[in-house]
């Protein structure tokens, strides 16, 4: 092995690790409570500016681990996109929207914390746009609301807004909830990451379908 081939293997190791570090210590502890200094020692990186050295700020090492995730979760989706293609059944589109998430959650093992970085990342009015970026950048993730939309015609704009925050914001802390609690061990409603979403779809397709009584 020539020695350019070591350093860069090095490199790419020492970012993976910065990755997985950050990931969860920011999951546990939260954005902004945990410092470079604080991953490069966990890490045992030996040098505390080891992660400013390779993602430079704070916001681009949220970024990273993002599109880290955001790019395996797409692969699912594209994967699943032909399953519902052309279908006229709501739940169809629903379960295209939440199950790369939950298959996804399910091949990382116990235990994981990207549920609990995401949900942290999103709690911050300034970092949440990161996550966000990465769901504008997702086609298979706008082909399947372009689904759902064409299976609710007669819903209002707004109310689709105000329904897909919901959707959203139930299922970040449904997956939460189940990933810490196997992370502790602790029991769980559902057996399996397939029944805990065949759970979630079947909510939140009555979410979407439910009547409309005053536009917001």
């Amino acid at each position: 092995m020539t020695r350019r081939t070591a350093r860069v293997e090095h490199g790419v190791a020492t970012r993976e690790s910065i990755l997985r570090t950050a990931e969860w210590l920011f999951a546990e502890h939260g954005i902004y409570a945990v410092s470079n200094r604080r991953i490069s020692e966990v890490a045992e990186l030996g040098n505390s500016a080891a992660v400013g050295y390779h993602f430079g700020t704070k916001n681009e090492l949220v970024r990273a681990i993002a599109h880290h995730h955001g790019e395996r979760i797409e692969y699912i989706r594209v994967n699943m996109f032909t399953e519902p293609a052309g279908s006229t059944e709501l739940r169809d589109w629903v379960s295209c929207l939440v199950r790369p998430m939950t298959l996804y959650l399910e091949s990382l093992g116990t235990p994981s914390w990207y549920a609990r970085f995401a949900a942290q990342v999103m709690a911050d009015p300034v970092l949440h746009e990161i996550i966000a970026g990465e769901s504008l950048r997702s086609d298979s993730l706008r082909l399947s609301l372009e689904g759902m939309n064409r299976c609710l015609p007669e819903l209002p704009e707004s109310v689709r807004t105000e329904r897909w925050n919901m959707a959203l914001y139930l299922t970040r802390q449904m997956c939460v909830e189940r990933e810490r609690a196997l992370a502790e061990d602790m029991p769980t409603p559902h057996a399996s990451w397939d029944e805990f979403a065949t759970g979630l779809v079947d909510a939140l397709t009555g979410l979407w379908s439910a009547p409309v009584t005053r536009q917001p």
